[in-house]
C-alpha cells in the first residue's frame, strides 16, 4: 500500500465481457503505454492515466500496479504526478521505470510550454515510490514535440541508453548516475530496410509519398531491450491508417536496426494508437500492450493487456493476436495471510482510491459488483474464519465470498454495519458456511439488504481466511 494521498480513480460498473476474461487486465481505471519492469520475484507495471471525456490524449499522472502470478494485479495508486515536475505544465506522456544499483529510474515525459515537451526523470529507493524529481528540470529538452516516450535499457557493460521519439527516433548514451548523459543526441536513420518505411519530411504534405507507402514505418513509443545477445527495438509503426506493433534488431545497441516485420496488426483493439512492452518472467515470454475496450474506452481511454508468446529459434517474434483470455497464472494467492483488497484479476462496480491512512483500497462498491481473485490455494485443510477490514458510513452492506464463480458455492456471508464512518476501518469477522479446500478463484461479491442498486455500499482495505 502507498502512503501518499491522491485523487480517486475511475469508476467501472460495467457488465462482465466475458466469464472468462482477463484482458484488460486492470478495469478500476484507463491504464494506457503499459512498460513492464521485473525485479526480484514480482512484475511492476508502470502505466498512464488516461483522463476520459476529452478529444486528444490527456493525462496528469501515472500509476503503478505489480503482480507475482500475472494474473492478480496489485494496485499501488499513483506514485507519480505532474505536480512532482515543478518544470511541468501540461499532458504526460508514456513512461518507463527500470533499476540499477538498488535504485529505481522512472522516466517521464510532460508538456513544458505550449511548445515543447521535456524528458525527465524521477528516483526512489523502492520500486513502489516514494518518487521525487532527480534533477529539477528536464533531461532532455529541446523545443520539440519529438520528445516523448522514453525507453531505458542497461547493457551488460554497464553502459545505460535512453532511446525516444515521435516520428523521429533518438538516443543518448546515459551516465551511470542514470540522470545525465554524454555525447551527443544522436537521430537514427530511417530507412525501408532499418524500419520498415519512412517519413516524409517536414513540410512535404502536398508532395508525392514516399516509396512503397504501405510499408510499416516509425511513428513513436520504442521499446528496447536485449535478449540472447540480440538487441531489439520496438516500436508503434503504421497500417491502413492506424499503429500495429513492429520491431527491429541489431547486433549492436545503437544498429544499425534491420527491420524484422509487425508484431501486432490488424487487431480489434478500438485505439488508433499501441504502445508496447515486453519481458521474460518466470521461464515465459509476455507481450504487453494497450486497447480501448473497457466501456468507455477508445483511442483517449486506453488500458493495458497481456499476451504470452514464444521466440522462435531464431530469436524474432511470432505474430501476436489479442485475447480476452489474457495469461494464465504462474503462481497462487495465500489466503491465510493479509491480502489487499486491491489485488485483483477482475472487477466490477467498484472503483481504487487512497489516503494516508491505510493507503490504497477499494471504494465506491455498487450492488451487483464484484471482486475476483484467481489461483487462491486453500490447501488441504478448510478454514473455519473469514475476516475483512471495512468502512462504511451507512451500514446495511455484505460481501458474500463465492469460489469459482458468482452463484457457485458460497462460502461465507460478511455483514458491514456503520463503522463511524466511511474512512473509520473495523475489522470484521465471520464463520465459514461450507468447506473450502485445494485451488479457486473467489469472488467476493457487493450485496446490501433492501437498498437501491446505486448506493455506496462500503469501503474495502484487506480480506484474510483463518484456520
Amino acid at each position: 500500500m502507498i502512503k501518499k494521498c491522491i485523487a480517486t480513480a475511475f469508476l467501472c460498473g460495467y457488465a462482465a465481457l466475458n466469464v472468462l476474461a482477463q484482458n484488460p487486465i486492470v478495469q478500476t481505471s484507463f491504464t494506457p503505454d503499459p512498460a513492464p519492469m521485473v525485479y526480484k520475484d514480482r512484475v511492476y507495471m508502470y502505466v498512464g492515466d488516461d483522463i476520459p471525456g476529452y478529444d486528444f490524449y490527456y493525462m496528469t499522472k501515472w500509476r503503478l500496479f505489480s503482480s507475482a502470478d500475472m494474473v492478480n494485479w496489485t494496485d499501488h495508486g499513483v506514485p507519480l504526478a505532474l505536480e512532482d515536475f515543478s518544470w511541468a505544465i501540461d499532458r504526460a506522456w508514456a513512461a518507463q521505470c527500470v533499476e540499477r544499483n538498488g535504485k529505481f529510474y522512472w522516466y517521464i515525459c510532460a508538456q513544458t510550454n505550449q511548445n515543447n515537451v521535456g524528458i525527465g526523470v524521477a528516483v526512489s529507493d523502492s520500486p513502489t515510490g516514494p518518487f521525487k524529481d532527480a534533477i529539477g528540470k528536464p533531461l532532455i529538452m529541446n523545443g520539440s514535440w519529438s520528445n516523448i516516450d522514453p525507453t531505458v535499457y542497461v547493457d551488460d557493460d554497464g553502459q545505460a541508453y535512453m532511446y525516444w521519439g515521435n516520428g523521429t527516433l533518438y538516443y543518448v548514451k546515459l551516465n551511470e548516475d542514470m540522470i545525465s548523459y554524454s555525447g551527443d543526441i544522436v537521430e537514427v536513420p530511417q530507412s525501408i530496410e532499418s524500419f520498415g518505411g519512412v517519413r516524409r519530411p517536414r513540410g512535404s504534405e502536398n508532395q508525392q509519398p514516399p516509396a512503397e507507402p504501405n510499408k510499416d514505418m516509425f511513428i513513436e513509443g520504442p521499446w528496447f531491450f536485449k535478449r540472447n545477445g540480440i538487441y531489439y527495438q520496438m516500436f508503434a509503426g503504421m497500417e491502413k491508417g492506424t499503429e500495429c506493433l513492429s520491431y527491429s534488431i541489431s547486433d549492436s545497441p545503437t544498429g544499425p536496426w534491420k527491420y524484422q516485420g509487425r508484431i501486432m496488426v490488424n487487431q480489434p483493439t478500438n485505439s488508433f494508437t499501441n504502445h508496447g512492452g515486453v519481458i521474460d518472467y518466470k521461464g515465459k515470454s509476455y507481450l504487453f500492450y494497450h486497447t480501448g475496450l473497457l466501456p468507455g474506452g477508445g483511442s483517449y481511454g486506453r488500458s493495458s493487456a497481456i499476451e504470452e508468446f514464444k521466440y522462435n529459434a531464431d530469436g524474432t517474434i511470432p505474430l501476436i493476436n489479442i485475447s480476452k483470455e489474457g495469461v494464465s497464472p504462474v503462481g497462487t494467492i495465500n489466503p491465510y495471510v493479509c491480502n489487499e483488497a486491491e489485488t485483483i484479476a477482475w472487477a466490477e462496480k467498484c472503483k481504487t482510491t487512497q489516503d494516508d491512512k491505510v493507503g490504497v483500497y477499494v471504494t465506491n462498491t455498487r450492488i451487483g459488483g464484484y471482486i475476483k481473485v484467481r489461483e487462491v490455494d486453500f490447501g488441504n485443510t478448510s478454514p473455519k474464519t473469514f475476516k475483512a477490514s471495512m468502512a462504511s458510513g451507512l451500514g446495511a452492506g455484505i460481501v458474500e465470498v463465492y469460489v469459482d464463480s458468482i452463484g457457485g458455492p458460497k462460502i461465507a456471508t460478511l455483514k458491514v454495519p456503520r463503522t463511524g464512518g466511511w474512512n473509520e476501518w473495523k475489522t470484521l469477522s465471520t464463520t465459514i458456511e461450507s468447506p473450502v479446500t485445494g485451488k479457486h478463484d473467489v469472488y467476493f461479491a457487493f450485496k446490501g439488504e433492501n437498498l437501491t442498486a446505486g448506493r455506496e455500499l462500503y469501503n474495502f482495505d484487506h480480506w484474510i481466511f483463518e484456520k
